[in-house]
């Protein structure tokens, strides 16, 4: 069975579904295709199931990219208020957590349902349970094979996601197809994404998982207010996520554990205190950390026993704590991927392949990866803006 149509989306995530629907409103017959047996799997799981759609305060430097300014034309054209008001004429209801960051009321399944009456509405045919079994361009029409039929096109859109969650159907598809037509990929690695303890710290700091500690984290010079929280294997929490993004195996990080006081005042302000530092500390954070972080650092000892000089040390260490990870969690758990589809390769204006008329990619299959905050997702919208206004 061959169908025919003018669009074919491979993927019924976020910016697939969003680049149907817009292309679909223009006009456009579109079938959108997904593995799975359900859309929006992602999206479902995020936020902590309540979605973090959007961020008011988004700006280009909260993606990272080989080219960090090609993000600029997409984001310019959809902006974080664009969607918010589609979806207050859906009815979904939303509020602010903390820095711009926007959230479901009641749950992620909103933004699905959003997008599924969009898609309704605009006439979108979404196929599930359906695997591309080859992609072929013959002329201007782009042939693939499924399982389900032969789909025909002269406009064919790649919206496969990246690898993180692969317990949730990612897959390297795109980046497959990419190689297939030519394009330059970029080399993928975990993003948003915990950090595992070397061997040395791992020993150093076992059995304090569940401790969570108010800090500043930087690695190369981008710095992360938020809980740090330690895990079985290493570190997590909202800042050691951001962090990941930037680092890489060999680096290190540095956590500043008094981010709103002057360490060294702290200490000379108990300095008369026969109290050994462990107990200090404990004014500050969890006794077992107090206690494991003085001993590592051989600082048990009443505090009115230590000079100026090691007072100075002991601040210094406090506010720039350096760690060497090994490595992250991995894949599996990373919210997001650095690397993809080389964007030295696309239309900044359309998400078109410049090597291939009518191929498109759009979403996180792209080499821009957002911040935590809601910024991955808004990618994904303003990607599919971009591509469903053009192809």
């Amino acid at each position: 069975m061959i169908i025919t149509k003018d669009v074919v989306i491979i993927g019924a995530g976020a910016s697939g579904l969003f680049a149907a629907a817009t292309a679909a409103m223009r006009g456009r017959r579109v079938v959108v295709i997904e593995r799975s047996a359900t859309l929006g799997n992602k999206i479902r799981v995020s936020g902590g199931g309540r979605c973090n759609f959007t961020n008011l305060n988004l700006t280009p430097d909260n993606y990272i990219s080989q080219n960090p300014r090609f993000c600029i034309s997409a984001l310019t054209g959809f902006t974080p208020y664009d969607f918010i008001e589609i979806i207050e004429r859906y009815g979904v209801r939303y509020y602010e957590k903390e820095h711009g960051q926007l959230f479901c009321k009641i749950s992620s399944g909103d933004i699905i349902s959003m997008l599924r009456r969009r898609c309704e509405e605009a006439g979108v045919t979404v196929i599930y349970n359906t695997k591309v079994h080859d992609i072929a361009k013959r002329g201007d029409v782009f042939v693939i094979v499924t399982n389900n039929g032969i789909f025909h096109s002269g406009s064919l859109c790649l919206a496969t996601g990246g690898i993180s969650y692969p317990q949730l159907g990612a897959t390297p598809f795109g980046y497959r197809i990419a190689g297939q037509f030519g394009l330059n990929v970029i080399p993928t690695r975990p993003a948003l994404v915990p950090l595992v303890f070397n061997a040395e710290d791992g020993a150093n700091f076992s059995g304090l998982a569940g401790i969570s500690i108010d800090t500043v984290v930087s690695c190369d010079g981008r710095d992360f207010r938020g809980g740090v929280l330690f895990t079985q294997r290493g570190l997590s929490g909202p800042p050691i996520l951001q962090a990941s993004s930037y680092w890489r195996v060999g680096d290190y990080i540095s956590i500043n554990l008094l981010p709103e006081t002057d360490a060294y005042e702290f200490l000379l302000g108990r300095r008369k205190n026969k109290a050994e530092l462990p107990t200090i500390l404990s004014e500050v954070f969890s006794k077992n950390f107090a206690r494991r972080w003085c001993e590592i650092n051989s600082y048990v000892k009443p505090i009115n026993q230590f000079n100026d000089k090691e007072l100075k040390e002991i601040a210094d260490s406090l506010q720039h704590w350096k760690l060497w990870p090994a490595k992250t969690e991995g894949y599996k758990r990373a919210e997001a991927v650095i690397g993809g589809i080389d964007t030295g390769e696309l239309s900044s204006k359309t998400m078109e392949a410049k090597k291939v008329n009518g191929l498109y990619f759009t979403g996180e299959v792209i080499d821009v990866t957002g911040q935590l905050g809601g910024y991955n997702l808004h990618w994904a919208w303003a990607s599919g803006y971009a591509c469903g206004r053009h192809m």
